[in-house]
């Protein structure tokens, strides 16, 4: 799985930590980013099907 590098606010980094470990949603930084992504992705999927811009392939 590729690598990726990004700065992060300490405010939203402070606010992740919140969900993440023994007591949160996620087991670790790594998982709730790319949950959030992917839930991210799917919205705008969603927004670009109901426009009509996303093929009905994809």
């Amino acid at each position: 799985m590729p690598k990726i590098s990004v700065e992060v606010p300490q405010e939203l980094l402070d606010d992740l930590d919140d969900h993440v470990g023994g007591e949160g949603k996620f087991v670790n930084r790594s998982e709730a980013i790319r949950a959030s992504i992917r839930k991210t992705l799917d919205t705008l999927d969603e927004i670009d099907q109901r426009h009509g811009r996303l093929d009905d392939e994809s």
